[in-house]
């Protein structure tokens, strides 16, 4: 497994650019809960060992990467809610949550790294979008995993107060028990009702 680079950090350090911060979002597939965003600035100098897209980590050692990045690294998190998701749609909604963890920074980046392929229309900084920027840039693969870090907790937490959906093992996602839940349980505050398993139990109801 080939970890990330801080290439392109240190290209745009060169250019002048001081702080440099990676954003990217998690939670865009699930059928519940929130899309979770996280922004990070490192000191160039110390790089946590290890950094990869979060999705190739282990949970075990994606926990301990988030809590290293937490002490030692400037980081920013951002959430859009289920009723946000349903109202503007899910990737307006990403973008929400992305632009929320960068205000939460202490102080305003000089560029973002993003992952993906576009730059969020509420940006007001200078960006660069990097498809798969999560497997490329240290900065990104940190923010992906901060973000999903947080979003699995936050899912952790909920599934105590609407047990049997199995969101403290498949954080939300459309997983064969999760839809087999909806069905016999029905569907929660917590589900986005503009997903279209949701929307179609809604719908049968």
């Amino acid at each position: 497994m080939t970890d990330a680079t801080d290439r392109y950090e240190q290209d745009l350090i060169a250019q002048g650019a001081r702080r440099v911060v990676g954003v990217d979002e998690v939670g865009r597939g699930p059928l519940a809960g929130p899309v979770v965003a996280a922004a990070v600035l490192f000191d160039p100098a110390r790089l946590p060992a290890g950094l990869a897209d979060s999705k190739r980590l282990t949970a075990t050692r994606r926990e301990a990467l988030a809590e290293v990045l937490l002490a030692e690294a400037e980081v920013g998190i951002g959430v859009a809610s289920v009723e946000e998701i349903d109202e503007i749609n899910i990737l307006r909604a990403s973008h929400l949550a992305m632009m929320r963890a960068v205000d939460a920074l202490s102080a305003p980046p000089c560029h973002l790294l993003i992952d993906g392929n576009l730059v969020p229309r509420e940006c007001k900084h200078p960006a660069t979008p990097l498809v798969k920027g999560d497997a490329l840039s240290v900065s990104i693969a940190a923010a992906s995993i901060v973000a999903k870090s947080h979003r699995d907790r936050l899912m952790r937490d909920l599934a105590q107060h609407f047990p049997g959906y199995g969101w403290e093992t498949n954080a939300g996602y459309p997983s064969k028990s999760h839809r087999l839940a909806l069905q016999n349980l029905g569907v929660t505050p917590h589900h986005r009702k503009s997903f279209a398993p949701v929307h179609k139990i809604l719908w049968q109801a």
